[in-house]
């Protein structure tokens, strides 16, 4: 199959918000996962509210942004039904990866109160630690289906 090298200019500002939902995305994955992972460290509240707020604030928002635009850009692109393994590969990862965002937003909201209680780190903490990194392990997987696009 041959893609075409210019697209119309009608794909570009869909094309935008999806890439740009993405990076802001990542970037507040890294901040969440490093703020919880140092949180581990002392045990004190300041990292885990961070990690919480990256969370609620940079990731649940710019993942919305992502989705958004990829339903856009692929609607626009008449690739909705489509049998391509890097959009199956997209659709996959964004729909387990907002169970696992949801579910690492109230982890780490449970662990900013206990660290807030000063009862130090706590496992809920380190739980959400670890979805945060399986789900930035799957996302720079898609990264890679959607720059190299493999059949």
């Amino acid at each position: 199959m041959l893609i075409a090298i210019i697209r119309p200019d009608a794909w570009n500002f869909p094309l935008l918000l999806h890439v740009l939902g993405a990076m802001l995305m990542v970037g507040a994955l890294v901040l969440a996962g490093t703020a919880l992972v140092l949180s581990w460290r002392d045990g004190g509240a300041a990292m885990t509210r961070l990690g919480y707020r990256a969370l609620l604030l940079g990731v649940v928002p710019s993942f919305i942004l992502m989705r958004a635009g990829a339903e856009w850009i692929a609607s626009k692109e008449g690739l909705e039904n489509s049998d391509v393994a890097w959009i199956g590969i997209g659709f996959t990862t964004s729909d387990i990866g907002a169970v696992l965002i949801i579910i690492a937003t109230v982890l780490a909201a449970f662990a900013m109160r206990r660290a807030a209680r000063s009862e130090g780190a706590s496992n809920l903490g380190r739980a959400s630690t670890v979805l945060v990194g399986l789900v930035l392990i799957a996302y720079v997987v898609t990264i890679w289906a959607m720059t190299t696009k493999p059949t």
